[in-house]
């Protein structure tokens, strides 16, 4: 059952969210005089043409990469369809937080500087993907459940 179409939404929600660390959440803002790009792992700035890693956010760059492996977790839970719908609801919730906590720190990060639409990045909107495919997969599962549970009723 490792081949189902919910499998693929969670394998690519998964890999949505590994894209934080190549894709910034803000860049091209200017913080103190200096252009400024935001990524999960931390700040960098263009100094001199160069751009180089000023602050690092440990934290987010570590719960990033446990956000990114929950999906793939719930794809090994395909024997208990029930289970894995909990766990899709649950890593949803978890990455609504994820996305509240991500946007607070760019928000302190930028400081009084508003975001522009050029100025947000591609990684601003990667949470968002993977909650969309996440949703997608548990409407795969609950079609699944239902194709299983009218099987279970011919027999």
């Amino acid at each position: 059952m490792i081949q189902r179409i919910q499998s693929i939404y969670l394998l690519f929600a998964s890999l949505v969210l590994f894209g934080l660390y190549v894709f910034p959440l803000v860049n091209g803002i200017y913080v103190n005089s200096q252009p400024v790009n935001i990524m999960v792992t931390g700040i960098y700035q263009n100094v001199n043409g160069q751009e180089t890693h000023t602050e690092t956010f440990i934290a987010l760059a570590v719960v990033t990469g446990i956000m990114a492996l929950l999906p793939l977790a719930i794809i090994f839970f395909y024997k208990n369809r029930k289970q894995q719908i909990a766990l899709c609801y649950s890593t949803i919730l978890v990455l609504i937080g994820y996305s509240f906590w991500m946007a607070q720190t760019v928000k302190k990060v930028a400081g009084e500087i508003t975001l522009e639409y050029r100025n947000m990045g591609i990684g601003l909107f990667l949470t968002s993907l993977s909650i969309i495919l996440i949703i997608f997969a548990v409407k795969a599962i609950q079609r699944d459940e239902k194709l299983i549970k009218s099987a279970d009723r011919l027999r």
